[in-house]
């Protein structure tokens, strides 16, 4: 296959400039659609209030909506922090790995190969494991599709998990802690073989450690749901909140009450919406973090490593920089990526 010309993060960058400034969108992105109908009712109530010319004074902005709106962006921060945490991982090991291994003979550089496909598939089965749910394993032609209950396929990192695995999803066992322990015990073998020394094998054990736990930082946010005794008062000191401030303004403000309502309860309750978009951060909302496209980064990237790490198996051949002058041509082949280590399993 040739080369596909891009740069880093091609896909995660956004690539045409918006047409509309963001103040001026309505549709796409955005949360009016949502909120427009208690607003609306709010005025119609604030227009009554004016009619019957009450008069109540000061009010203060209810403080639980700022805590809903601050705690719900820290799920989508911490979310992004995890996902980068596991990236990280991903990068180091696979740089440990392959820096440590390209003047392997051929059977061991086939080891080393798959376990740089399985470090892309954990990245792929983290993305999975957070949005699917759990039930059948997440593995190429052992899925069941809940609507058919046939077999699906997963495309998308079909060529990297090793031949013959079985998912244990349907046994409570997650697709991503059972590719780590292959990791694992590449760590060991290369320890035992002499390929890398003790300090640099507990480094790569710490990093290995460091993705699990983000891991399951991951899940702790996909699973812990706002509490419902809190989305209940949220809700009702909303609705008094606008119920009670057209008395508080119609003495002042008259007629000009009206619109002054419409834009405080537009903003609360966009305050409202955006807190409930936040708060699971790995789907496939607009707002959410975008996954698929740095998942996909991160494949090039590793993939571009990969591919200089083969050619280094040549006699007078290194990464990044080719074939030094005075090298002979003859000598050890490069792995293929049909000899990848699926067949290894």
């Amino acid at each position: 296959m040739d080369p596909i010309t891009t740069v880093p993060f091609a896909r995660t960058s956004r690539h045409k400039p918006r047409r509309w400034p963001l103040a001026l969108r309505f549709i796409k992105g955005a949360i009016h659609g949502a909120i427009v109908l208690p607003v609306v009712l709010h005025a119609a109530f604030a227009a009554l209030i004016v009619a019957l010319d009450h008069n109540v004074k000061d009010l203060g902005l209810p403080p639980s909506i700022v805590f809903r709106h601050q705690t719900s962006y820290n799920r989508f921060w911490d979310g992004q922090n995890h996902l980068t945490v596991i990236i990280t991982s991903v990068r180091n090991l696979t740089r440990s790995f392959l820096a440590n291994s390209h003047r392997f003979p051929l059977a061991d550089r086939v080891e080393t190969d798959r376990i740089i496909r399985i470090l892309i598939a954990i990245l792929y089965a983290t993305k999975n494991h957070l949005r699917a749910g759990w039930g059948p394993a997440i593995i190429p032609d052992t899925a069941i599709n809940p609507s058919t209950g046939d077999a699906t396929s997963t495309p998308e990192y079909s060529d990297l998990l090793p031949r013959g695995l079985y998912g244990c999803d349907d046994r409570g066992l997650g697709l991503v802690l059972q590719l780590t322990f292959f990791v694992e015990q590449y760590i060991k073998k290369g320890t035992d073989s002499g390929w890398f020394h003790a300090p640099q094998a507990s480094q790569m054990q710490v990093q290995l450690n460091n993705m699990v736990d983000a891991y399951g930082k991951m899940e702790t946010i996909r699973l812990t749901s706002v509490p419902v005794a809190h989305l209940i008062h949220q809700k009702q000191v909303l609705a008094l909140f606008g119920g009670v401030l057209p008395f508080a303004l119609v003495d002042q403000m008259d007629y000009w009450a009206i619109p002054v309502v419409m834009l405080v309860m537009f903003t609360l309750y966009g305050i409202d919406a955006i807190a409930s978009r936040l708060e699971d951060p790995f789907g496939y909302d607009r707002a959410d973090i975008k996954m698929d496209f740095i998942v996909e980064d991160i494949r090039s990237e590793i993939s571009v490593l990969l591919e200089e790490w083969k050619k280094a198996g040549e006699p007078g051949y290194e990464m990044f920089v080719g074939r030094r002058q005075g090298a002979g041509a003859g000598g050890r082949g490069r792995i293929d990526h049909a000899n990848h280590a699926n067949g290894a399993s």
